[in-house]
Formats: C-alpha cells, structure tokens, sequence
C-alpha cells in the first residue's frame, strides 16, 4: 500500500518575529542548517518505501514559497492545496482526505493511509522516525488512528501531552499504548507531575490513519466541519500545480485543530470515544516542536557560556543567551537568559521566559497598521525578490504613480506602452502614471534593477495587471 503523506504548511509563527512574518512565516526559514523548515520535513520522506508525493496545504499568500522550496529540493509535490482563510488543522486535513477519496481526482488511490505532518519540527534520528513510520502502517490500515507521542525529557508547559492506556504489542513485537487522554498544555506544578508519573507522552500533532477513518470520524464528531468542506471540495478548481477550494465555501468552515474536532473525543474515557481505535506510539527520535525562540535557543548548538549567536554579533560576559544579526553589529555585555534578534527593520529584545509574549507583541503591531508584522524589507515575489531601500514622503505606489528603473546588473526587456527596448548597466527608463508597462529579464545571469516611486500613493492595490504568467491578475 502507498502511504501518502500530507505536509500541512499553514500558520504564521508569530512567536518567532522579527524572523518569522506573516508573508514568511517561520517554515520556510533555515532555522536549523541549510533548509527551510518545510523542506526538512520532505526530505525526512526519503527513504521510506511506496510513498507518493506529499499533498501539501498551506495559505493562498505563501504558494510561490512552497513551489519554489520545492524546486529547490527538486521534488514535485501530488498537489498544494491553497486555504483561501486560515482555519485551523482539521478543515486542512480533511480537504486533503476528500482529494484522496475523491474517484474523479488524478491522484486517487483508492483509501490510503495518509501520514499527517506539521511543517515547522524538528527530527534528529531521521532513521528511528521511519522505523516507526513504517510500523504504524501496519496498524493504520484498519479502523484505527495513530497518533506519535514524543519520550518527554523536561517538564514543558508549551506541549500538549497523551496519557498511555493499556499496552499492546505488534507482530512485529513493537509496543503501542490505547490513548487514556489528552491533556491541554499545563502548568508547570501539573507538567513536573505528569513527568514523574512516567504515564505520558508529548503530544507531537503527527498522525496516521485512512482517509476514510478520518471522514468517518468526523462525521461522526463534526458534521459542521465535514459539511462545510464538502461545499468548498465540490468547487476545488485547479490552477497548475495548485489546487483551490471554494473561497467562499471555506471561508464559512469553522476553524478547528485536528486535536479538539475529533483526538480529544477518541480516548478511553471519554463519552464520545465508541468509534475508531486511538493508539499512541511512543518515540525517541530528537523531536521539538519550534513554537517560540526558547526552543530555537535549546536545539541550536551552544558555546562555553550556553550561548546561541549567529550572524555579526560582539558577545562579552553572556550566559544562556540567543543572539541573531542579519544586517548590523550586534553587541551585548554582561546579561544572561535573554532573546535579542535583529533584522533590517525591526529588533526584537525578551527574556528568555518571557518568549511566549511575542505573539501577542504582534498582534499589537498589526492592530496598530504596522507593516512590520506581515512583511521584511526583502519581500519574495514569484519572479524573484524585491528590497524596499528607503520610504519618505511621496516616495510611493499606477493610477497615483510613476516609476523610474535603473539597471544594475544583467539586461533588462521593458515594455512601455507601445514600445518594447532593451536596457543594459546603468541604463534606465522612465514609466509616466498611467502607462501599462512590463519589466522581464531576457538573459541567463540575474538582472537587479533600482526602482523608485513617485506619486502621491504607493500601495500594492494600485496595480491594474492585464496579464500575468503567475495568473496574479486572477486570484491576487
């Protein structure tokens, strides 16, 4: 049987500003070595045997992100499914259930075995991982959900946790546990309780089931949720690589994490618990969860003083601190446990127990119309990159605006009205307000262009596209 694995690529990592933005959210970063985040957790597929391609899920806003992470890895992926509105785990992962079971879909595979997967954790012991993998398909074929319960090592309080039930053992001698219960993130006093009890596991949000069993459970559990989705996979369009639900139909979905719509309701004791088996299957693989930058600061390697520092950074007299410059010198002296992150545009200063606050530092900067929130200076386009250099007054976005490119590097094609030249390094071109112009690069090397903006506003809904190869003239 082919195991599909569905990556669900959603959030915005708002505990890991200023590196993390609502348009860059912290998946697609390099947090931990040479890949995104995201691109760890498919590379971690290799080597498992009949797998397909993952079917991925993630914003309408992050989909050239996820494209171009994956033609990185050179990799394709089965299909990535565009969430019109954030709602949440259980409307993801049952869009990509329908998609499965969906007989008229080219990649259908009859009921499979689907690998749930968040996209922003941590593997070490990628061989241990697929080991388990590999016997949790076993059990999953039949009406049972198994759901990977990480060995606790410390007493978290940003974990949910499993209570282990009664043990069974595989064919293949290896030990699975009945779920007792799920328990909500605790606090510390419940936390170093439940850890001496040696009875419960973290509770690591991957999963393992048929697609049906999924259906089949929430029908059962929330039949609003099921409802809804079906509405908006009736009118699931394809646009390339991409696939889009119903915006509307979706939109009307209530938002629900895969844990409280149908997890919670599937242990021993619970009332609603009478439908399909909850296993839990404990593992040891160098698992985190990287849900704010304390977690950045214990999995990253250490100097003598229990430092974390990357980038231009003057440490002296630091202890158990997380130190990141992207752009300037950064110099501490003489603090201890404290989080400073410095990016072109923003600085962020907390201490180290006081990491959880973040999210909602941004959610004051994004009441308050700060664009700090949702975008770096360097912002990714499909056909590349742009970096703001400088804002001043009048300086700004093409009913309102004129623009002036200078060629930096590499050889410009510019279409200007009626006219369409050629411009090479240090050649520029203007482009009067109202004109309909497009700006290509012809060559192999990359081409770098100086734009500047003037008029009396400057924001990107003062854009008429009439054409767009990425199709932005359609759905931005």
């Amino acid at each position: 049987m082919t195991l599909h694995p569905v990556i669900l690529a959603g959030g915005s990592g708002t505990r890991m500003w200023p590196l993390s933005r609502e348009a860059h959210p912290k998946q697609f970063l390099p947090l931990m070595g040479e890949h995104s985040l995201f691109q760890d957790t498919v590379l971690r597929l290799d080597g498992l045997e009949e797998v397909a391609a993952p079917l991925i899920l993630c914003n309408e806003e992050h989909r050239f992100l996820v494209a171009e992470h994956m033609r990185q890895l050179e990799k394709n992926a089965l299909a990535i499914t565009l969430e019109p509105v954030g709602r949440n785990t259980a409307p993801a992962l049952t869009l990509a259930a329908m998609m499965l079971l969906d007989n008229e879909s080219t990649f259908s595979d009859g009921d499979p075995v689907m690998l749930v997967l968040p996209s922003d954790h941590v593997v070490r012991d990628i061989e241990t991982f697929q080991k388990l993998v590999r016997h949790g398909i076993e059990l999953a074929q039949g009406n049972t959900i198994i759901t990977f319960g990480i060995l606790p090592d410390s007493p978290r309080t940003g974990y949910g946790y499993i209570r282990m039930g009664n043990r069974i053992t595989s064919d293949g001698g290896s030990n699975f546990f009945q779920v007792a219960e799920f328990v909500e993130k605790p606090d510390r006093d419940a936390a170093k309780k439940m850890i001496k009890s040696e009875a419960y596991l973290w509770n690591s949000g991957m999963f393992m089931m048929r697609a049906s069993v999924w259906m089949r459970e929430l029908r059962r559990l929330r039949p609003d949720i099921v409802d809804a989705c079906s509405n908006a996979h009736a009118a699931l369009s394809r646009d390339g690589e991409f696939y889009r639900p119903g915006a509307t139909e979706f939109a009307a979905c209530p938002s629900e994490s895969i844990d409280y719509a149908v997890m919670e309701h599937m242990s021993e004791g619970s009332p609603q618990g009478n439908g399909a088996k909850c296993i839990v299957l404990p593992m040891e693989i160098g698992w985190t969860d990287l849900g704010a930058w304390s977690s950045l600061w214990e999995e990253r390697e250490q100097d003598a003083g229990g430092n974390v520092i990357q980038g231009d950074v003057y440490a002296h007299s630091m202890s158990n601190s997380l130190i990141i410059s992207q752009r300037r010198l950064v110099a501490a002296v003489g603090l201890e446990d404290i989080i400073l992150i410095e990016t072109a545009d923003a600085v962020l200063a907390a201490h180290r127990d006081r990491v959880q606050d973040v999210k909602e530092l941004v959610e004051q900067l994004k009441s308050q119309g700060r664009p700090e929130h949702e975008n770096h200076l360097k912002i990714n386009r499909p056909w590349g990159s742009f970096e703001t250099i400088d804002i001043g007054q009048r300086f700004q976005m093409h009913h309102h605006r004129a623009e002036h490119w200078v060629v930096v590097r590499g050889t410009a094609k510019v279409t200007r009205g009626d006219e369409v030249f050629l411009l090479t390094e240090n050649q520029s071109a203007y482009v009067p307000v109202g004109v309909s112009h497009r700006l290509e690069n012809p060559g192999a090397m990359p081409l770098e262009v100086v734009e500047v903006q003037t008029g009396s506003y400057l924001e990107e809904d003062d854009i008429v596209r009439f054409e767009d190869r990425y199709d932005r003239h359609i759905h931005d």
